[in-house]
């Protein structure tokens, strides 16, 4: 299927579609990033009293990927 199929296709889905579809995009590409893996790498060398919720990390995990 072709990047102009695809776009075709999407207002044709429903929203709970477009949010998997968003998701799966988002972790693709906090996947492949090397920034992504750095930051994993940095938390992982603080003790663990300045772990964040888990939800404060998947805002940053969103962040970090609609700047690419």
């Amino acid at each position: 299927m072709s990047l102009t199929e695809i776009l075709e296709e999407l207002p044709k889905l429903k929203t709970e579609e477009r949010d998997t579809i968003l998701h799966r995009i988002e972790e693709l590409d906090a996947l492949a990033s090397p920034e992504l893996l750095a930051a994993i790498d940095q938390a992982e060398a603080f003790p663990s009293e300045h772990d964040l919720p888990a939800g404060e990390v998947r805002q940053m995990v969103k962040a970090w990927a609609h700047t690419r």
